[in-house]
């Protein structure tokens, strides 16, 4: 039967690109010349198993560009090349070129042969030059050529076997392992090498070992991509038992493996075989020790951790996206019931409110742990900066440090996706911008590395992502002339500090000298202030002249709920959302002057804030139209700019599931989505930034 292994690759890509995000990650901590061995050992796993994937899949592009990184990086585990600013470079760039081979493979696009080809012979190159620049003495072959069922040649007698010259000197004492090893004929599919695994058996101590070629078929009917011998090898080292399994790690399930330890080790045998095998007998060592035996254990007996996943599943976000939507229907059926049994009377209507008071409190568990699913931590963004930060930094000649924090705080998987680009914007101005070349840091008795902190933390029902920098921080002096220039503030308007720092997010304003790639077009403050806006969140700028600035923005923690303000106009109902509310008043007449053309406006601190009567906006009949006899709800929109929405009373705060307007009715000016109330009644959510919009549209007509 033949299996389709198309099946399997939305798993294949979904794991390589997290393991390439692991690889690269493990990169950037690499030390330059004294290199930890276990990041080098886990970034070369996480090209050993997209090699092996890739195999199996029939992705040979892919496969054959990561053999050749897979090379290099097995010269850095031997310790036979070191790490260098060129080749961690080099790394670098194979981490790209990896996931662009994946995601065009994955959207079945053609790779960019030219680029791959390139950046393959700089690694054959860099493994080349290493040969002739300083070759390490040669290493007698571990494995016997596949010629005959015979000591391998050269040994010092027909019936002894040969001996592999060791990596290291063997440890004080060591013991002797008999490890018998028959790879199944898929074994050079999963991108396994039995070679690599000797070599890397003979850097543990001394290695004898035996070929067993009985199994080998003739020439014509042999597939040199099938795996016909199996090995009884020796290995004299003061080693533990998972150091040894740790070289057939990535051969599990491809092999049979059995390792029988000195005679004061407990033996212990672990088989890995989907399919067991006909037992194919091993050719008896040289040594006097008996012959080891290969047997299929029972399923039944391999470690259930071995077979088992970590505890973990792979869901799509439809289908949770689904359940909140279930669970969002379940509140408002709840609310409507709590609404109904408010309303009965005798002995069974407690019974039924205590009920449904219990229901209430397991309804909320339920909506929490809902929401927690779709949770992820914002290191899920964090990560690409380290990459980001590495490489701007060299570009544009200057020491950042970058320093992260909260990596563990959690937000809506939504929130994640849309944040991540206004972050890179804050991050690329804070170098471009802020951290100071490395000369004039020194003048100013800093050190000569900048840093870049990314902070993240709860506050309230909000999360709270910081970007700041210790670098020259904002000139006032100097925004505040260019936007003269620009017509932008007249010459004689007295401005705060926060509304010269507001100026910054202006479509088109930028105080940068030059045009950079990187910066100085005065395109993106103005976008990631739109961005945060529409994910129902706040951005404020804040910097101290020569010490540093620092960029706060505050998000709501999910965006299918909405903690809002219940107030009535007439007979209906509208929800404004608290994050947007600064003040309700009520207000005297002396308070309110009217304007040409302008409308009715108030003082509120200062500053003189248009009203916007709701009943007026959606044609409703209010219960009052005398402005002292309702209240006032003082709203902030984009930019601080803030507006006085006319109500009739307040009913009380309470959290709502929005639910889309257009995707059930069509877009409306002013209204950002809708909920149903507890008495099975729908009330519009209001956009405050919309009914600006509104507003100034309308005054202008």
């Amino acid at each position: 039967m033949t299996i389709d292994l198309t099946q399997f690759h939305d798993a294949f890509f979904e794991e390589s690109f997290e393991a390439l995000d692991s690889m690269e990650a493990a990169l950037l901590k690499l030390d330059i010349g004294a290199p930890d061995k276990e990041l080098i050992n886990t970034i070369f796993r996480v090209a050993h198993s997209i090699k092996g994937g890739s195999a199996t899949f029939g992705f040979s592009d892919i496969a054959s560009f990561t053999h050749s990184l897979e090379t290099l990086l097995d010269e850095l585990r031997s310790g036979t090349m070191q790490v260098t600013v060129p080749m961690s470079d080099l790394l670098l760039k194979s981490v790209d070129v990896m996931r662009a081979m994946l995601r065009a493979v994955q959207q079945k696009k053609p790779i960019d042969a030219q680029r791959v080809s390139d950046l393959q012979f700089d690694l054959e190159l860099m493994i080349a030059q290493k040969d002739t620049v300083a070759a390490p003495a040669p290493v007698a072959p571990a494995v016997a050529p596949p010629a005959a069922a015979a000591p391998i040649p050269g040994a010092p007698a027909a019936d002894a076997p040969a001996v592999a010259s060791p990596a290291a000197a063997a440890a004080p004492a060591p013991g002797r392992w008999e490890i018998a090893f028959r790879p199944f004929p898929e074994l050079f599919a999963r991108g396994n090498d039995p070679l690599r695994m000797m070599r890397e058996l003979s850097e543990l101590g001394e290695l004898e070992s035996i070929a067993d070629v009985s199994a080998l078929p003739a020439f014509a009917a042999m597939d040199p991509q099938s795996c016909y011998m199996a090995w009884n090898l020796q290995l004299t080292a003061a080693v533990e038992e998972s150091a040894i399994r740790q070289v057939f790690e990535w051969a599990e399930g491809d092999c049979e493996l059995q390792i029988k330890g000195p005679p004061t080790q407990m033996v212990e045998t672990v088989v890995e075989v989907p399919v067991a095998p006909p037992v194919v007998a091993a050719a008896p060592p040289a040594a006097p020790a008996a012959p080891l035996r290969l047997e299929a254990v029972p399923r039944t007996e391999v470690p259930i951790e071995k077979m088992a996943d970590s505890g973990s599943i792979r869901v799509s976000v439809e289908k949770i996206d689904e359940l909140m939507n279930t669970v969002g229907e379940l509140v408002i059926t709840q609310a409507m019931l709590s609404q109904l049994g408010s309303e009965l009377e005798g002995t069974t209507a407690e019974k039924l409110r205590a009920g449904l008071a219990q229901l209430e409190r397991n309804m909320r568990e339920l909506q929490e742990s809902v929401m927690r699913v779709r949770m992820l931590p914002i290191n899920v963004v964090f990560s690409r900066f380290p990459r980001m930060v590495r490489d701007l930094a060299q570009r544009l000649g200057k020491q950042v440090e970058l320093k992260l924090t909260g990596e563990q705080t959690e937000l809506d998987k939504t929130v994640l996706e849309k944040i991540g680009d206004p972050l890179v914007h804050l991050v690329r101005n804070s170098i471009d911008h802020g951290i100071e070349s490395p000369e004039k840091r020194l003048a100013a008795g800093k050190s000569a590395a900048g840093t870049v902190h990314l902070d993240a933390c709860h506050r309230g029902g909000n999360i709270a992502v910081e970007v700041s920098d210790d670098g020259g921080g904002l000139d006032k002096n100097r925004i505040l002339a260019k936007a003269r220039d620009r017509g932008l503030v007249g010459a004689n308007d007295v401005l705060t500090d926060e509304q010269i720092y507001d100026l910054i997010f202006l479509p088109g304003f930028s105080t940068a000298e030059k045009t950079t790639d990187v910066s100085g077009r005065g395109v993106g403050m103005d976008v990631v202030r739109r961005n945060i806006k529409e994910l129902g969140g706040k951005i404020e700028l804040r910097s101290d002249y020569g010490k540093g600035s620092k960029t706060i923005i505050t998000l709501p923690l999910t965006l299918a709920i909405v903690d809002g303000q219940s107030v009535s106009v007439g007979g209906e109902t509208y929800i404004v959302p608290l994050i947007s509310i600064v003040e309700s008043m009520q207000l005297k007449a002396a308070h309110v002057s009217r304007l040409s053309g302008r409308g009715e406006v108030f003082s509120f601190r200062g500053y003189y804030l248009p009203i916007i009567r709701l009943h007026e906006l959606f044609g409703i009949e209010p219960r009052t139209r005398v402005l002292d006899e309702g209240l006032v709800v003082v709203a902030e929109g984009e930019g601080h700019q803030r507006i006085g929405l006319f109500v009739d009373d307040l009913l009380g705060q309470q959290q709502v599931v929005i639910k889309s307007l257009e995707a059930n009715y069509g877009h409306v000016e002013g209204v950002s989505g809708a909920t149903i109330l507890g008495d099975g009644s729908v009330a519009l959510i209001l956009d405050i930034p919309g009914l600006i919009r509104a507003t100034s549209i309308r005054s202008a007509a």
